[in-house]
């Protein structure tokens, strides 16, 4: 197949659309389910490579959970614990292969964002997997291949009109690639700058130990940062992505987006919210919704008489900002990655709120040495890799 005609583009105004690659080579994807549209190959492709980098510099299975052009979760396979179970909803599966544990962490981290995914997979698609991706909202998902329990799974989710597509492993892109605006073609080499140890040899700060965990972590950031729309600013910890901010014009407001979803994500894992008793039947999409509401400032939503009776058996108490300070405070030996220089030390500081510990960023701003000074008050380690991982 050397072109895949396609709905509409990224609005349905936007007619004619297709993909297909230049110079009449055959596209390398097959579509075994669904109609994918243009937004859906955008998070597809963008996803794919960054599981595919992921996996190569981990050794481990990977998945993206991606939602318009940047990532809402990545992460690689690790087994999970009895809270990350819970928090994640698949406590009553049984025990998950390594690629399921890595989905379930991508998808778990965010759930807000992740309502209504692309999902990438590294590797072929075993049935652990596509039972977690049933029971959730999503668009669809790419891997290099399906098991035949997998993909009967898969094609059985909306009503047979789930986006299946099957990924050619082998394929290897142009050197140079290329778009469009406003009539005008932009040409550039590809990014395919390697994430690994090497990039982050240069520490800056006082404290210069990297565990090999750290290491790993810090691969996993820059390697989500490279596929997310900038600015951005990536938090991970334990090998997954806790907290993506994208596309914001200040990187301060980056790293507040990013530090306030890592900070849902641990809030989620406190008693206060383990313990919540929902009301029989409620839906997985309502449960998360009140979740969030309830960890926030807007928690009278759900808390309020005639509001509280249709989500909880039991009234819950008020999580207290207190109360979610001294848990918060518990957070420790995070990642953060930044894909250009903090220009301010501010970033260092709301960083440190929600348990940095380790940070790799290009340096290079006028301020590096205010910057190393705040990383070395909070005893962080801080590489400076020299690159930058703008995305547009």
């Amino acid at each position: 197949m050397k072109e895949l005609e396609l709905k509409y583009g990224c609005n349905p105004n936007q007619k004619p659309s297709r993909i297909y690659v230049e110079g009449g080579e055959e596209l390398p994807i097959t579509v075994l389910s669904g109609r994918p549209g243009y937004i859906n190959f955008l998070d597809a492709f963008n996803g794919w490579q960054l599981v595919r980098e992921l996996k190569k510099e981990t050794g481990l299975p990977a998945a993206a959970s991606f939602k318009h052009v940047s990532p809402a979760g990545a992460a690689v396979g690790l087994p999970l614990s009895d809270v990350l179970r819970k928090i994640y909803w698949v406590d009553d599966m049984g025990e998950l292969s390594p690629l399921a544990c890595a989905y379930a962490r991508a998808r778990g981290a965010d759930r807000m964002s992740s309502f209504g995914d692309f999902i990438a997979l590294s590797d072929i698609c075993d049935k652990d997997t596509a039972s977690i991706i049933k029971r959730e909202v999503s668009d669809g998902v790419i891997a290099p291949g399906f098991t035949d329990e997998a993909l009967e799974i898969l094609k059985s989710k909306k009503k047979g009109n789930y986006v299946v597509i099957c990924m050619d492993e082998n394929y290897v892109p142009a050197p140079l690639e290329h778009k469009q605006v406003f009539g005008i073609t932009f040409e550039q080499g590809r990014q395919e700058l390697p994430i690994n140890e090497e990039l982050l040899a240069n520490v800056v700060t006082k404290n210069k130990v990297l565990s090999e965990e750290a290491i790993r972590d810090m691969k996993i950031a820059l390697i989500t940062l490279k596929y997310t729309q900038s600015n951005s600013v990536c938090f991970v910890k334990d090998g997954q992505a806790i907290g993506v901010g994208a596309g914001q014009q200040s990187r301060v407001h980056c790293t507040r987006l990013a530090g306030s979803k890592a900070d849902n994500w641990w809030l989620r894992q406190s008693p206060q919210v383990l313990n919540l008793k929902f009301v029989d039947g409620i839906r997985r999409a309502d449960r998360d919704n009140a979740i969030d509401v309830y960890m926030g400032e807007e928690y009278m939503d759900v808390l309020a008489d005639g509001a509280w009776q249709k989500i909880f058996k039991e009234k819950p108490p008020v999580f207290t900002a207190e109360e979610k300070r001294e848990w918060l405070d518990q957070m420790t030996d995070v990642t953060l990655g930044s894909d250009a220089f903090f220009p301010f030390s501010d970033n260092i500081e709301r960083a440190h709120k929600s348990g940095v510990k380790y940070i790799a960023e290009p340096g290079g701003s006028v301020r590096d040495d205010a910057v190393i000074e705040c990383c070395d008050k909070y005893d962080m380690v801080m590489s400076f890799t020299g690159i930058r991982l703008f995305h547009h």
